[in-house]
């Protein structure tokens, strides 16, 4: 039965309803799809939950399915909308806030890697976008689709897709480099309380 492929497998549990063959799609795309939930929940418990309750939406929609898109991208459609649909519920407006005393920052700050520094500023410009562009730029840049199969999850026109990534991306590269000046002012104000010179924080080899 490992042979058979995604649509065979769902022509079969559509046909039969035996249970035996939504365990293998299950056993094929459970990782993923709870993998895709963490990127959007950023947490464990609240992943598995998403991942519980979009399989069980698949049971009801196998049905549905009709091969004139790939098993995986349709999936990957359920998936999307579904994290978009609960992050969008549970999301709260959110303010960028300073802690006053700094208790973050320690003499050590300066001994972490500038690159891992960067890559943080990335992510938290990602989490910044809404909640479609940053569907989209998931999908085109961590999945790796292709601008048809985001347009056919997204339910728009390929050209669509190409403007809003566009816009997307410019999106993050003004939020990056925003976070990029805020974290130069954190970076100042620790200097000025530490007395702790400015080279030596950023280079603390020279």
């Amino acid at each position: 039965m490992k042979h058979l492929s995604d649509e065979e497998l769902v022509r079969q549990y559509v046909d039969t309803r035996k249970d035996i063959y939504f365990e293998y799609l299950y056993d094929r795309y459970s990782d993923k799809v709870y993998r895709k939930c963490l990127s959007f929940a950023k947490d464990n418990a609240r992943a598995e939950d998403y991942t519980h309750d979009i399989f069980m939406k698949l049971v009801v929609t196998l049905s549905s399915y009709k091969e004139n898109a790939k098993f995986s991208t349709w999936l990957y459609s359920i998936t999307y909308n579904f994290c978009v649909d609960k992050t969008r519920i549970g999301k709260k407006l959110a303010e960028s806030e300073l802690d006053e005393n700094m208790d973050f920052i320690d003499e050590d700050a300066g001994q972490a890697d500038l690159r891992e520094i960067e890559a943080q500023r990335l992510r938290e410009s990602l989490e910044q976008v809404s909640e479609d562009d940053k569907a989209i730029l998931l999908m085109k840049y961590q999945d790796d689709m292709s601008i048809k199969e985001i347009a056919d999850i997204m339910g728009v026109t390929e050209s669509a897709i190409k403007m809003r990534l566009k816009r997307a991306k410019e999106k993050v590269k003004k939020l990056y480099l925003e976070n990029i000046v805020l974290w130069l002012i954190i970076l100042i104000k620790f200097f000025e309380v530490s007395k702790t010179p400015l080279l030596q924080l950023l280079f603390p080899k020279f």
